[in-house]
């Protein structure tokens, strides 16, 4: 009975493109290559060890976008969580991997876990070089990617790169060049990939949930929204002034992260810029542009926190609060 329910499984891989897809002209050029070049099929077809890790799994793939993550767009976020709702809807599904660019996964995994809260498994993997390239990460990295999507205690939007399990809330890039180029600060990894089989350090739910909880039939409203808002990320620093935001608001922006030196503190010109943003309806949100730790609120605080998100993560969670309550106006 038991391996009857294997057979019956399935494990769909999205591909979005990036490094992982990736193609050079010479097998030695890990820095100037040309990114998303190679469809998910070809990706996967070109893995010997692939069929061994499936373990008698069905493989479905699709092909939803073909990008450089650092073009990574809304419309593209958008058709991914049409698809991981899809797919997460089947009983037959035991979970997602999704092929993804490094330079913006963290905001694609952060996003999918806000705004879907998945009980299966969603995993993104990615690359350091391309597919072309004389030693490619690509490779052991789906490999691995294939191990969680598959592990019984998997659960979440996960991100999974060089034998490291990340959680989505905290997984950051913090390397340019290494193949070890993601970590968790302070929070630390989920777990580890060795040879196949996961080793978890802490458990997978230990996600906190975003703070607005969306009904299945909320999430597709805010789909369906035609237009989503625009939010920009400044950086709070040395002779920091308020002319960009205060432009920023002229131009219609409606929401505003701010990357705040130490525990959310301001340049006072910045300050006196959000805050008038802020009185006009701009949604404004401190978040500490320091590596690790999180912003501390304290008493008559004017401006609020991103509870603990970086930067890129709050622009994400302030733009589905706004969208979500467009959607629902």
């Amino acid at each position: 009975q038991a391996m009857q329910q294997v057979e019956q499984a399935s494990v769909v891989v999205l591909g979005t493109g990036g490094t992982i897809a990736g193609t050079a002209a010479q097998a030695g050029d890990n820095i100037g290559y040309t990114a998303a070049q190679v469809t998910v099929d070809q990706l996967l077809g070109a893995n010997p060890m692939l069929p061994c890790a499936l373990g008698g799994r069905r493989l479905v793939t699709e092909q939803v976008a073909q990008v450089d993550s650092k073009d990574m767009s809304v419309g593209i976020w958008r058709a991914l969580a049409v698809r991981c709702l899809h797919w997460l809807a089947d009983a037959s599904v035991q979970g997602i991997v999704i092929t993804h660019g490094t330079d913006t996964l963290e905001e694609t995994a952060w996003f999918l876990q806000a705004l879907l809260r998945p009980g299966k498994p969603v995993v993104l993997t990615c690359a350091m070089r391309p597919a072309t390239s004389l030693a490619p990460d690509g490779p052991q990295n789906l490999l691995d990617a294939m191990a969680v999507v598959q592990d019984p205690e998997a659960r979440g939007v996960l991100a999974v790169c060089a034998g490291v399990v990340h959680g989505a809330r905290d997984v950051r890039k913090i390397h340019p060049y290494r193949l070890d180029a993601f970590d968790s600060g302070d929070a630390g990894p989920l777990g580890y990939v060795e040879e196949g089989r996961v080793r978890w350090v802490k458990s997978a739910s230990f996600e906190p949930d975003p703070v607005v909880n969306w009904s299945l039939d909320a999430i597709h409203l805010i789909l369906d929204q035609p237009v989503w808002p625009r939010v920009e990320i400044l950086t709070s620093h040395a002779g920091a002034g308020g002319a960009v935001a205060d432009l920023l608001v002229q131009d219609g922006v409606q929401g505003l992260v701010v990357a705040c030196t130490g525990n959310g503190s301001l340049h006072h010109d910045l300050e006196a810029s959000l805050l008038r943003a802020q009185a006009s309806g701009v949604g404004v949100v401190r978040a500490t542009r320091c590596a690790l730790g999180q912003v501390l609120p304290k008493a008559g605080d004017e401006l609020a926190h991103s509870n603990g998100l970086s930067p890129v993560k709050a622009r994400v969670s302030l733009m589905l609060e706004r969208l979500a309550a467009q959607a629902t106006r």
